[in-house]
Parts: structure tokens; sequence; C-alpha cells
């Protein structure tokens, strides 16, 4: 459920707002990158995704049938923590099983178990056998794998994919253009940044380039936790440019 405007625990000290936005952001809820659908406080320049803004408190995974995660502001216990389904590290909101000791960042306890671009279906699976398109390993974190098989792409190489290009405008960028780390104006060419990373490994890691577009910006999207066809195409422009 969306609401225009709510009140929220990390940000008491005004309301934050629902707005659209094709700008990249860093969530200060679970600290992760976003796109899209958002809770915004224009004063203080805080964000947060629709996941971390209305939280459940509790919720189960098909993947840890076991398990019920409850949501938690920060991570529990002194220990660094990382998420099981990107393998990325979790530093703020996070979903976390106190059983089990399984965690996952908010927009990753969403993902969608299946991505349909209308020509290319992709099924979310805990583990595959195949190598993934971008880093050619196979396991590791989460997958998104076609039905035909020919696309397969870490959920952990899409954030690697991202955080590689915005590095990349920031590093070259005055501090005025980098907005916390993210570039202001637009996403970089994802497709130019593959192919520099290319230029250093060969072989399996080559077939991302193979990946359809449009099945490419669905898992984007996704990952940025707004897997909607409208901000799939945001996506698609942006990485044109």
């Amino acid at each position: 459920m969306k609401y225009n405007e709510i009140t929220h625990f990390s940000h008491p000290v005004h309301r934050l707002q629902f707005l659209y936005t094709e700008v990249p952001f860093k969530c200060d809820g679970c600290k992760e990158v976003g796109i899209g659908s958002c809770y915004k406080c224009s004063t203080c320049d805080y964000d947060l995704h629709l996941h971390c803004a209305i939280p459940s408190p509790s919720i189960s995974h098909p993947f840890y049938t076991k398990c019920q995660f409850q949501f938690l502001p920060r991570p529990p216990g002194p220990v660094a923590r990382y998420c099981n389904a990107c393998e990325k590290d979790v530093t703020g909101f996070v979903y976390h099983c106190h059983s089990c000791g399984f965690d996952l960042h908010p927009c990753c306890a969403k993902l969608p178990t299946m991505l349909d671009d209308g020509e290319v279906k992709l099924y979310l699976y805990r583990k595959v056998s195949a190598a993934c398109h971008r880093c050619g390993r196979k396991g590791r974190s989460w997958s998104y794998r076609s039905t035909c098989k020919k696309y397969n792409l870490h959920v952990a190489c899409v954030k690697e994919m991202l955080v590689d290009t915005w590095h990349e405008i920031c590093d070259g960028a005055s501090g005025s253009n980098c907005r916390r780390g993210l570039g202001t104006n637009r996403i970089p060419s994802l497709r130019g940044t593959l192919q520099n990373y290319h230029k250093k490994r060969k072989g399996k890691a080559k077939k991302c380039c193979e990946i359809a577009g449009l099945a490419l910006q669905f898992v984007i999207s996704a990952v940025l936790g707004d897997p909607t066809t409208l901000i799939a195409g945001v996506v698609g422009s942006l990485m044109s440019k």
C-alpha cells in the first residue's frame, strides 16, 4: 500500500512524501541504491525505498521455508553481517531470522520471483548450476535465469555493475556533481562499463554482452527496488546514453 505522505521512526523530524524519481539515490534506511518510487524528505535530503519506508514486521520467503524474518532497523550483534541474497554487507535496515541467522536487505527480500519483459521471462533462483554471464562463476548469490537458460545473472553482479559505473563517473566528477557516491544526472552507460570489464577478463564473462537489453533492464530495476515496466524503460534509456 502506498501513501502520499508518511511519518517514519528513522526520521521523526519531518514527514516523508511519496515521489517517483528517475535519479538514482542511496536509501538512508538500508544504505543500498535505489531508483523510481521512494519516500523523501526534501528538506533533509533523506530517502527511503518503498520497502524500507513501509516494511512488514515479519516475512517468510520461499527460499527459506523454515525461517521467519523479522524487520530490524540495524543488524543484530557486533559481528559484521551480509545479505544472503546478494552477499553484500548489511549496514542498515534488514530482515533477520533469529533461528537461522540469515539476513536479507529489504529490497532483496522483496525481489520478484519472476520478471517478464514481454519476450524473455526471468525466474529468481537461490542457486543455479550455470555460470553467470557477468562473472563467469557458478553459485554465489541468488540469480535471475531465463526459461530458455540463455540469460543468467547473479543479483550480486547486477549490484556490482551499478556500483562500478557510479564509482567511475564520481571519480571523474567534482563533488558538486556527485551525490553521496552516486551520479546526480544519470546512470553512466552500463554497456560501456561491461566492455571495459571484458577487456580485462575473457571467456565466459563476455557472454553478458549478449544479454537482451530489456531483460537486463528489468533485472536492474528489480534490484534497485522498483521492478515496474515504467522504471525498466527509464533504466533502458539511461543505459543507452
